[in-house]
């Protein structure tokens, strides 16, 4: 058999077949013959794994075809030929420099080969031709040629047995697709609009059978007000000009009830280009239609400015309490148009809250908005939350701006009233210390318990000053303890003793904890750590969370002395009384206060969620 006619019967069978596999076997049988050979085989390039797949052959045991993997990488001649991306021969490969043998081949006794690449249209390598011989054999020019015509006319068989395969696979997946959609009404049309398919979503949506359905119009399902306006016809028509045509609206089902459908029209073409018909997909949403209308008309009832939005602030409605407010239209708030009522100093930091609005789940901030009857902007409080389907995914943001321009301005005033009140209150301390001082001076008292009760006093009036500023500087662990620090006179080394994370307290327990925190550093300066005697002190804490809430977790360490306090100061003082009695009383707190040979050790362990 010469290679023309190989060439032509290989044409015939291109032709009739649909199997790739068998088309491989065909093709390496047929090589075969026509390079008188008794092996043959066809490696299928596998990118994705970087290897040969040895798919079809003859001549070769069983252990090899459709089993045989090689690398797509190395000194290999199948490596080679797809490096040079052309037919390589070797007549005999003992003597060949290019490249190597894999071992498979070596132990088959193969001393002569030619390898072909199988070009895809475009230019993609699907794999490789390979023949063998276990004789030597000159290959000549001719056989060459042969192989490279042969191999581009199978690259074109297997190019359209592929797209063929995953043609029926597609169309398999699309028909189990809607078939299962029955929640979707599917149905497809002629160029006329006469349905021709009717699929089992539009059964169950629509209410007609597909015998029922097929060869009637596809106006069957339009209200008669759409049908004597002509609306089936512009629909289609848009549709054959454009490509598709929105359809949403009202529409008719079998037993004469409107349900409310969301869908589209689409033109279907052949593979030339011509208009074969129409796909109609469309569902139901009356349900969620009916639900949005109670929904405005809830919210429209409502005294704060409400709005839909996608995320990052893309709003798609507002209310008309918002339009009222700002003096804007539905169109104008739409997207990011609601922000141009927003006082310029705010959008900054209102971007940057949408922007970390997915990942927090939630949108509240403070801005100011302006009023459009005086042009004034007034302080509004924006809540959002994310809206999900039953699946768990984000369909869009509800949210509410509020106005707070009154508890603004009431707060303000509460803020001036609370520092007059604090000022007032060091006063009263320091005329309470005066009239201490004349009174104790008249009674002869020691000038020690003079001295305490001095300092004492001032840490009280210290504390009022740090509630004073609270409204503007919240009050930290920290921050309670540098005071102390700075009081004693070693501020400075505060850095070196002091390490924990930022932790607020609440103003009702600062006046307790920040006194205990006094008599510690006043026993530390005088007897310990921050005395003359030397020693080290560290101050370290931490907050622990659990399902019953948040405590704080403080440890007050003093070491390298001994402390050298009176036994009265040691076992019973006030400082501590204090600790060990006040803390647990007052602030549910768990303490321990430990003397030592080397030193002290106080625990302080409170909540901090408690109100």
């Amino acid at each position: 058999m010469n290679q023309r006619r190989l060439l032509a019967d290989f044409g015939a069978e291109a032709l009739q077949s649909d199997d790739l596999d068998k088309l491989l076997s065909t093709a390496c049988q047929l090589v075969a013959d026509a390079l008188g050979t008794s092996r043959a085989k066809v490696f299928e390039l596998q990118p994705a794994e970087n290897r040969l797949f040895a798919r079809a052959g003859i001549g070769w045991s069983s252990d090899i075809i459709g089993r045989l993997y090689l690398p797509a990488t190395g000194r290999t001649s199948e490596v080679y030929a797809l490096r040079v991306r052309q037919p390589v021969i070797s007549c005999d490969v003992a003597t060949e420099e290019r490249f190597g043998i894999a071992d498979f081949m070596k132990q088959e006794g193969i001393v002569s080969l030619a390898n072909a690449p199988i070009f895809l249209p475009g230019g993609a390598i699907y794999g490789l031709l390979q023949v063998d011989d276990t004789t030597l054999r000159d290959f000549t020019d001719d056989d060459v040629q042969f192989l490279r015509i042969y191999c581009s006319l199978l690259g074109q068989v297997v190019d359209r047995l592929i797209k063929e395969k995953e043609l029926r696979s597609s169309e398999e997946k699309f028909r189990m697709t809607v078939e299962a959609a029955t929640d979707y009404a599917i149905f497809v049309t002629d160029p006329h609009g006469t349905i021709t398919d009717w699929l089992p979503g539009a059964e169950a949506v629509f209410g007609w059978s597909a015998d029922e359905a097929e060869g009637k119009p596809s106006s069957i399902i339009f209200t008669a007000e759409d049908r004597a306006s002509g609306q089936p016809a512009r629909e289609i028509e848009t549709a054959r000009r454009t490509g598709r045509a929105d359809d949403v609206r009202d529409h008719l089902r079998k037993d004469g009830a409107l349900i409310f459908i969301e869908g589209v029209t689409r033109a279907r073409y052949d593979t030339t280009g011509r208009l074969i018909g129409f796909i109609k997909i469309g569902r139901d949403q009356t349900a969620r239609r009916d639900a949005d209308r109670r929904l405005v008309t809830l919210l429209e009832g409502i005294p704060q400015l409400v709005w839909r939005s996608e995320a990052r602030g893309m709003w798609t409605w507002s209310s008309p309490q918002w339009q009222s407010y700002t003096g804007q239209t539905q169109e104008q708030s739409q997207e990011l148009g609601w922000m141009d009522p927003v006082h310029p100093d705010d959008r900054a930091a209102l971007r940057e809250a949408w922007d970390a609005a997915h990942d927090r789940q939630e949108l509240d901030i403070e801005f100011r908005i302006r009023r459009d009857s005086d042009g004034v902007y007034l302080w509004h409080h924006t809540r959002s939350r994310p809206v999900r389907n039953d699946a768990g995914d984000i369909v869009e943001w509800l949210g509410t701006s509020t106005d707070i321009q009154a508890m603004k301005e009431l707060q303000e005033r509460q803020e001036i009233m609370v520092a007059e009140l604090q000022h007032r209150t060091r006063n009263l301390i320091g005329v309470v210390g005066s009239i201490a001082s004349q009174t104790m001076a008249e009674t002869g008292p020691t000038h020690d318990f003079l001295e305490k009760f001095s300092d004492r006093l001032s840490a009280l009036s210290r504390v009022q000053g740090l509630l004073s500023r609270s409204g503007q500087q919240p009050i930290t662990i920290r921050s309670l303890l540098e005071m102390e620090l700075e009081a004693m006179g070693v501020g400075e080394a505060a850095p070196n003793i002091l390490a924990g994370p930022v932790v607020r307290i609440r103003p009702t327990i600062v006046q307790t904890l920040a006194l205990a925190f006094h008599e510690l550093a006043t026993n530390a300066r005088k007897y310990g750590a921050l005395s003359d005697r030397g020693g080290d002190l560290r101050v370290r804490w931490q907050v622990e969370r659990s399902g019953s809430g948040s405590r704080l977790s403080l440890e007050w360490r003093e070491t390298g002395i001994a402390l050298a306090a009176p036994s009265s100061e040691v076992d019973g003082g006030y400082g501590r009384l204090l600790i060990e009695k006040a803390l647990p009383y007052s602030l549910a707190a768990r303490t321990s206060y430990d003397l030592g040979e080397d030193g002290l050790r106080c625990m302080i362990d409170l909540p901090l969620d408690r109100a």
